[in-house]
């Protein structure tokens, strides 16, 4: 490959590492990419015996003004054979809030905690299983 095609083909695979994300959670995130990139439970795509065991839950304590975030997956911790990799928590724009990585050797369960300081809107919750991909849910606070 010649040096002109090169930096083309570098320009466009820069271009659609920025774009793509951005593109995919334009509008509502359970359409596009729900059940092929990230999976729901609207839209489990080829994991639909797994909604049960990888949806995250997402409960909400509120408390002047501010509010906690606890995701739980009710996913077993096999070791590293079989378990949730971490957890991620997107504000309504799906700007990054926090996540939370799991040792499989030393994390009974996949639960992970978030403080917010007075925040409104929608909270998306991803999940990501070493085996099964990423599962996304949401919630209102």
């Amino acid at each position: 490959m010649d040096r002109r095609n090169f930096v083309r083909f570098v320009l466009a695979g820069s271009s659609v590492a920025v774009l793509a994300p951005r593109l995919a959670v334009a509008g509502i995130p359970e359409q596009g990419m729900a059940g092929r990139v990230y999976y729901t439970a609207d839209n489990p795509g080829r994991w639909s015996a797994k909604v049960k065991t990888h949806v995250p839950l997402i409960q909400i304590q509120k408390s002047e003004g501010t509010a906690t975030v606890e995701i739980i997956t009710p996913h077993e911790m096999k070791g590293y054979e079989h378990y949730i990799v971490k957890h991620v928590l997107f504000d309504k724009k799906f700007e990054f809030l926090g996540e939370k990585i799991f040792d499989p050797t030393k994390d009974a369960s996949p639960v992970s905690s978030f403080p917010l300081d007075r925040y409104t809107g929608t909270l998306y919750a991803l999940s990501v299983c070493n085996l099964h991909d990423s599962w996304l849910n949401s919630a209102e606070v």
